[in-house]
């Protein structure tokens, strides 16, 4: 059981039992909005443009976001955007529950959830290091936490589904909204101890032009970074895709797309214990390289699929190749990047991989409008493949050989 360590530590525990619960409700909610939205409007741009517009907050407030949690209570402040998106979810429940639902009130309480939601993954993250006492235990934590997370992601939208089927979005929504109280009372019963809070002055441009030039100066890594961009912007916007490939490439309804998310999140899942599994030799880029050329073979296969059962299993292939490369890239970072410059270079990774995606959602929502779905899976994975190749060129090119040894 030494896998799970880090549950030892009281609020890491309370932190890990509200999460599960609210991550719940979360996917529930999105699997309900996704079909409310595409059941609206019968438009895979429309569909596109809300994702882009939820996710927007993400790409445009991420220089700013990491001086502000710094200069605040992570605790203080994750208490108050939770507070936050559970009113932002009785709205919303309120709101079907009153048909009063169109895409514009969807968007604009998209865009509303998508801001709050900004500020709680940073304070969040930042708030886990003071969730576990000893410092050793912290990758245990971050593990299992993005464990709770891919495990939600395959659990919620199967709930989700069935409760989309027998009563509705509203009662998905309103599900969420109730989630939040576990999550609040989890915070509440914490005893968290903070560091004092460092007297910052300035603002965040100076250091991320500092970080743009680090990344001149570390091609390895801007590489990565740049993979990431087009990999956001071309490749894993697949996921806003899904409903309209159950309901229009295989007839379903709200449980097959159901299905299709909790196929996403289980191929997630494993992939996160294939990365848990991961030596401290092994090559990171490598696996970057094998991890996107199978999303783009996957997504091809995916595209050509005519039955069902072999759509969920290549989408299964889709997710867990992305989680791959996604969680490579990271690890990558991380363990290469100067510590002067670690934080300023996950910044990048972050808007590559968070800020750059509702722009891809958008412009793939706005190409399958106009070449229809299934040309579009194609292009995508076709893109995929192209990324791949471009990287293995890339390092055979302009890395030396001994640099592959890491």
């Amino acid at each position: 059981m030494n896998i799970f360590r880090s549950l030892e530590y009281p609020n890491f525990r309370l932190h890990t039992i509200g999460q599960s619960i609210s991550l719940l409700g979360t996917w529930m909610q999105r699997v309900a909005i996704s079909w409310l939205v595409y059941q609206l409007t019968d438009s895979v741009f429309l569909l596109g443009l809300v994702t882009f517009i939820s996710l927007l907050p993400s790409l445009v407030l991420s220089p700013f976001i990491g001086s502000f949690v710094d200069k605040h209570k992570k605790y203080k402040l994750v208490l108050i955007t939770q507070v936050l998106l559970m009113i932002q979810a009785g709205v919303l429940t309120l709101v079907v529950y009153l048909n009063y639902e169109t895409v514009i009130i969807l968007a604009i309480l998209g865009f509303i959830q998508g801001v709050i939601n900004a500020y709680d993954v940073v304070g969040r993250q930042a708030l886990l290091v003071s969730l576990v006492d000893n410092k050793k235990d912290l990758p245990n934590a971050i593990a299992l936490n993005s464990s709770v997370f891919n495990a939600a992601r395959m659990v919620g939208p199967a709930i989700g589904g069935v409760l989309l089927s027998k009563y509705g979005e509203a009662t998905c929504f309103f599900l969420n909204f109730v989630s939040y109280f576990a999550v609040i009372t989890t915070l509440l019963l914490m005893n968290v101890k903070e560091k004092p809070i460092p007297n910052l002055g300035g603002n965040n441009w100076d250091g991320f032009v500092e970080g743009f030039k680090y990344l001149k100066r570390s091609p390895h890594i801007a590489s990565l970074i740049i993979l990431m961009t087009m990999s956001s912007l071309f490749v894993i916007p697949y996921t806003s895709l899904l409903p309209a490939i159950a309901k229009d490439l295989f007839n379903g309804n709200e449980a097959t797309f159901s299905w299709f998310e909790s196929a996403a999140g289980l191929g997630a899942m494993i992939g996160a214990i294939n990365m848990a599994r991961l030596k401290s030799g092994d090559n990171l880029r490598y696996r970057v390289l094998f991890a996107s050329l199978l999303m783009g073979i996957a997504l091809l296969l995916l595209a050509f699929s005519h039955y069902l059962l072999s759509a969920l299993f290549f989408t299964i292939c889709v997710s867990f190749a992305m989680m791959m490369q996604n969680s490579s890239i990271n690890t990558y970072i991380q363990t290469h990047a100067v510590p002067a410059y670690r934080a300023r270079t996950m910044s990048y990774y972050v808007m590559a991989f968070q800020g750059v995606f509702p722009v891809g959602s958008l412009l793939i929502g706005g190409i399958a409008e106009m070449i229809g779905l299934k040309h579009t899976l194609y292009v995508m994975g076709t893109i995929g493949v192209l990324i791949s190749i471009s990287y293995y060129t890339y390092l055979r090119l302009h890395i030396h050989r001994k640099l592959f040894k890491f």
